[in-house]
């Protein structure tokens, strides 16, 4: 994944109300509508959180009779877990290092 769009889905993962719309989509395609029926906020409103996640590349947005539905898009959604999962291993590891280490002096000073 190349930087900016990965700049672009942590950014529009960054805000709770869009992070509930994905959450919604995993339930299946739907419209704006329905999606904004949880919310105390506009259509409208709504609307521009889809537009950031469709820049995003994290939904698409197809018309399916006289409504315009929204389909979550997973692949950005791997890509970045996996940007995360190299972090989480580095994280792993040295808190490994660091449990070793306490166990180790827990053990040096168990005499006194």
């Amino acid at each position: 994944m190349e930087s900016q769009q990965l700049d672009a889905v942590f950014a529009a993962l960054a805000d709770p109300t869009r992070r509930a719309l994905l959450a919604r989509l995993t339930e299946g395609d739907t419209s704006v509508a329905v999606l904004a029926e949880p919310f105390a906020m506009s259509q409208p409103a709504i609307s521009k959180h889809l537009k950031v996640l469709e820049g995003a590349g994290l939904i698409s947005r197809h018309s399916s009779g006289t409504s315009r539905l929204s389909h979550l898009e997973a692949e950005p959604l791997k890509e970045a877990t996996e940007y995360m999962e190299r972090y989480k291993r580095f994280w792993g590891t040295r808190f490994d290092k660091l449990d070793a280490a306490l166990a180790a002096y827990q053990e040096e000073n168990e005499d006194d």
